[in-house]
């Protein structure tokens, strides 16, 4: 986590701290926002031994995931099963509190992405992938929004549709968008599903272990050059499908056509005993490019935007509107050239 200036306990809330001295089992110096995500907040934490991060979740009546659960039990899992040093170490937990306390890691967000950096995420989705194995995964839990029949991917995009339609009325430039562009093309991505089942699971041993929301955007390069994956708040048993799509579509990340070839070839390598692996990915691509452009628009959402706010993520609601709605015609746009095979 990029680091900060160490600063006392004047500035500090006295909740804080002492949340921060429970987990850490000893007499905290030192208190630093950080930032964090979309939903929660970071803190650098120090006692005269050592640095830790400490991560709040928020209020449970304000978010019903468990996210808090979904990250620091597995992280405490992945740690277990020989993912190493790539993802964080869980350290201590309040669940009262909404608190956790991990290994603090030195270092920042990695801005050049090579083959190098796409070689790193394929050796943790390579690990992860090989946990499945491990006696104690079957107790994990199903990520969040994961996608294990190719139904659940049109029920999310049909509850995001109809989350963001109720806003509709309000919001004339969002209308439109709905209306005019995004409907018409959701209505003809699905006529590319006929011939599949819907409402078939995908079997456990094509299923994956998902951080979900993966990508070089939720990396951090160490001092030695070694980077770590952080972020795992919707972590769980996936469709490796979905895994490899939303990290070809995540819009914090801009990949070059090399890149691409390069992920999907590892993915391929990974996941491809499967013999639908890759013509699920490829029918469902541009669903989940929809689905994307549905959860950018997520600021038009007054309790997302609570989320955003509580993170310290807020600002100016009607220009963050606006720019994400931007966004999302960006992301329709790239879709609607899309041909089965495309993933390139």
């Amino acid at each position: 986590m990029p680091s900060s200036p160490i600063e006392g306990l004047d500035d500090a809330p006295a909740a804080l701290v002492a949340a921060a001295e429970r987990l850490c089992g000893e007499e905290v110096v030192a208190v630093k926002a950080c930032g964090g995500g979309g939903n929660n907040r970071v803190y650098r934490v120090q006692t005269r031994r050592s640095v830790f991060a400490m991560k709040s979740y928020g209020a449970v009546d304000v978010d019903e995931r468990d996210r808090l659960g979904h990250e620091f039990d597995g992280l405490r899992f992945l740690r277990t099963a020989d993912v190493g040093i790539a993802v964080p170490a869980a350290l201590a937990v309040d669940r009262d509190a909404q608190c956790a306390l991990y290994e603090w890691i030195e270092g920042v967000v990695p801005t050049d992405h090579g083959s190098a950096e796409i070689g790193a995420a394929l050796d943790v989705l390579g690990a992860l992938h090989r946990a499945r194995h491990a006696p104690s995964a079957a107790d994990l839990p199903i990520a969040t929004e994961a996608v294990l029949r190719l139904g659940d991917l049109e029920q999310q995009i049909e509850s995001r549709l109809a989350r963001l339609s109720a806003v509709a009325p309000s919001e004339p430039a969002l209308a439109e968008f709905l209306q005019t562009e995004l409907r018409p093309e959701l209505r003809r991505r699905l006529d590319r599903l006929a011939g599949w089942e819907l409402g078939t699971a995908l079997p456990p041993a094509q299923r994956t272990l998902s951080p979900s929301d993966f990508g070089l955007h939720n990396a951090l390069r160490r001092t030695d050059g070694t980077l770590s994956f952080i972020d795992f708040e919707y972590f769980g048993w996936d469709d490796p499908a979905k895994l490899t799509a939303d990290f070809l579509l995540h819009p914090a990340m801009q990949l070059s056509t090399a890149q691409r070839r390069q992920f999907i070839d590892g993915a391929v390598d990974l996941y491809g005993s499967d013999p639908t692996f890759l013509p699920r990915l490829s029918v469902c691509f541009p669903l989940y490019g929809l689905r994307w452009s549905l959860i950018i628009l997520n600021e038009f959402l007054p309790e997302r935007w609570a989320r955003r706010a509580f993170a310290g993520k807020g600002g100016d609601w009607s220009t963050a509107k606006c720019e994400q709605l931007r966004k999302a015609g960006a992301k329709l746009v790239a879709l609607r050239s899309y041909e089965e095979g495309q993933l390139a």
